[in-house]
């Protein structure tokens, strides 16, 4: 009877202890949806982010268990995608540290995917200068991840010397095995993605221009961000000077032309030798009537790498007919080597290749066909690609 009597009080116990937990933990929920505190609340599921400390930012605070907040997220998770972290960056220029989660709530959010021997990107490099001038102070910012497509980009010193040459004054991280690259699923240079201040991607522009359509997203996305963190601040209708356009590219008739093994296309190299990776082989330059248009012709020794192809011998040649306006090759070596640029058999310009980067052979005034002849007076250049405007 004893033995019954204990067991019974001692349920009894257990079951009053369990209510008390209960009611603690309900009263605790409760409160932690009307005060933000000092933890992350993850509102943000599955690889996505927790965001924020309060978000406390001038006077402000970014309420993101308010219920204003659950209708709006709630409303855009049916039409658009979280944004990515940045995954592993290699490197960071002009910050020591940057997350793309600790600053939802705070920002809109520019991130740039770029490289930087890639001229496309450069000629996007201006805009980006002025909409980080104009906006930064009022809420934007801007993110660049650089996702190198040959070997030499993966190197810090390139990269930061390349972002110094630019004007680049924005946060850069490194990409170098394109990690967040491939988890924006994105296959572009340059494509830039816009992320809200509640942290979804609400708009990306794959290649140059549309530089009109992304400032007016941008302010669009700084005039939310001020109505959801209570800021009364005007944020400009002055549009940025679009006056320098991108090429007309329906009126470019060579397509990139690349010059390392990984990287080859058919129908791009013109001597009968072709290619052989790995190796160093001889080129002779075909009879004139035999070179053909937008096809890359060698001569000298050349070592036919991954990435591109490096001159072996004491003097070497390429040459091409093109059509386009501009010419552009991208290369590098780790002396000097001089170069003189022919265009139609007129000297153009001479040139000294040093530092891995993107160099301008010519600048034409109309777009048409026309033959460039580069010559090498020292062994030591590796030539990547020609790129066209």
């Amino acid at each position: 009877m004893k033995t019954l009597t204990r067991n019974i009080i001692l349920v009894i116990s257990l079951i009053v202890i369990l209510g008390i937990i209960l009611m603690i933990e309900s009263n605790k929920s409760e409160s932690d949806v009307g005060d933000l505190g000092d933890n992350d609340i993850n509102i943000l599921e599955n690889n996505q982010f927790n965001n924020t400390n309060d978000a406390q930012e001038q006077g402000y605070f970014y309420n993101i268990s308010s219920p204003e907040t659950i209708a709006r997220v709630s409303e855009k998770e049916k039409e658009f995608e979280r944004a990515k972290e940045l995954i592993d960056p290699d490197g960071y220029i002009n910050v020591d540290n940057i997350t793309i989660a600790e600053n939802i709530g705070k920002k809109v959010i520019l991130v740039d995917f770029w490289t930087y021997s890639c001229i496309n990107c450069q000629r996007t490099l201006p805009y980006l200068r002025e909409l980080n001038d104009k906006y930064s102070d009022k809420g934007l910012l801007i993110v660049g991840v650089h996702t190198p497509e040959f070997n030499f980009e993966k190197e810090y010193d390139n990269v930061a010397r390349a972002v110094e040459k630019f004007g680049v004054n924005w946060p850069v991280v490194q990409d170098n095995d394109k990690k967040t690259f491939r988890s924006y699923n994105n296959k572009y240079w340059p494509r830039k993605y816009l992320i809200d201040i509640d942290g979804f991607i609400v708009y990306d522009h794959i290649g140059e221009g549309a530089y009109r359509e992304t400032e007016i997203e941008v302010r669009k996305l700084l005039e939310e961000r001020n109505e959801v963190l209570g800021i009364d601040e005007k944020i400009g209708t002055d549009n940025i000077d679009i006056s320098a356009q991108a090429p007309d590219f329906t009126k470019i008739g060579t397509k990139e032309l690349y010059f390392g093994s990984n990287f080859a296309k058919e129908n791009q190299f013109g001597n009968p030798e072709g290619r052989m990776p790995g190796e160093n082989v001889d080129y002779s330059l075909p009879d004139e009537s035999e070179i053909e248009e937008n096809k890359f012709y060698l001569e000298g020794t050349w070592y036919n790498g991954i990435d591109g192809m490096k001159l072996i011998s004491n003097r070497g040649k390429i040459v091409l007919i093109y059509n386009a306006k501009n010419v552009n090759l991208v290369a590098g070596s780790s002396i000097a080597v001089n170069a003189d640029i022919m265009k139609d058999g007129k000297l153009e310009r001479s040139i000294a290749i040093n530092h891995p980067s993107l160099y301008n052979l010519i600048e034409g005034e109309e777009y048409g066909t026309h033959k460039v002849e580069i010559e090498f007076k020292s062994p030591g250049v590796e030539v990547n690609t020609f790129t066209f405007g």
